[in-house]
């Protein structure tokens, strides 16, 4: 059972990883104003785990979207990349719609569907396929987020 989070969201401790596993645990999103970018990701619902100074001009604030195993990190002094050039990093979602609607809420602008047959073209998948339809949407500096819907894993997976 969890236990809520300061922000109200349920938390659910996890095992270490096992032997032979390599598990992804945060990646990093270069920005401009960290003050900025991380009102930003608050407002998209994500859970802040931390906001730290660990040292002179270094500042890390770690945040993780709602049942992700994986977390991102924005700040200064963590990542000599340019703002902006993080792009289209997937973000499974069960209802893409559902999704969608919540960001609108909250005030986040976000594409409308798209699918992939042949290239990107205009709304869902006709056939309701998981993995086969997407929306996107960018923070502040223009690094994009895709939202891919996922009904049903692969096998494997």
């Amino acid at each position: 059972m969890g236990t809520p989070d300061r922000t109200g969201q349920e938390t659910t401790p996890s095992d270490p990883p096992k032997p032979g596993e390599v598990r992804l645990e945060v990646v990093t999103v270069p920005v401009s104003d960290v003050d900025r970018a991380k009102a930003f990701y608050e407002q998209v619902g994500w859970r802040l785990d931390i906001d730290i100074e660990p040292a002179e001009g270094v500042r890390i604030v770690q945040f993780t979207p709602p049942g992700s195993g994986c977390s991102i990190a924005i700040g200064t002094g963590v990542t000599p990349a340019e703002p902006g050039s993080f792009q289209g990093s997937e973000l499974a979602v069960f209802d893409i719609d559902a999704t969608r609607e919540d960001l609108i809420g909250r005030g986040i602008e976000v594409s409308e569907l798209y699918h992939l047959d042949g290239g990107p073209q205009p709304g869902p998948d006709p056939e309701g396929r998981s993995y086969m339809t997407f929306a996107s949407f960018k923070d502040p500096d223009g690094n994009v987020w895709q939202l891919q819907e996922i009904r049903e894993r692969l096998p494997g997976r």
